[in-house]
């Protein structure tokens, strides 16, 4: 039974699945909106929600735990400023997901995330 085991493991290593979900998230708040597998998707979504919320408290502590995920420096500026304000009294569901349809040379599920506006 799978009790309290939360997440994808997206068929590679802890290490490598945790700096593929930084990256996606560095990408997602640079961008606004990145295309990605729908599992990516779904399990990037969880870190960004996470990561908005403490970015909506303006402090040192929280600018270290985001500092964590993000790991460029104008991303994370970009975070606190440009979406933690527009997010300042939203609750949660800060992201979108909008099926595209199968990939090309796989027949991989194909998504696009976003940031709501």
């Amino acid at each position: 039974m799978r009790h309290l085991k939360a997440g994808r493991k997206l068929g590679r290593t802890s290490a490598h699945r945790i700096a593929l979900t930084r990256n996606l998230a560095t990408a997602l708040f640079e961008h606004g909106r990145i295309e990605t597998t729908e599992a990516k998707a779904k399990e990037l979504r969880r870190w960004v929600e996470r990561v908005v919320t403490v970015a909506k408290t303006d402090d040192l502590a929280a600018r270290r735990r985001v500092a964590r995920v993000v790991y460029r420096e104008e991303v994370a500026v970009k975070l606190f400023t440009q979406y933690a304000d527009r997010y300042r009294d939203r609750p949660g569901g800060y992201t979108r997901i909008i099926r595209r349809g199968p990939r090309q040379g796989d027949g991989a599920p194909v998504v696009i995330i976003e940031m709501v506006e």
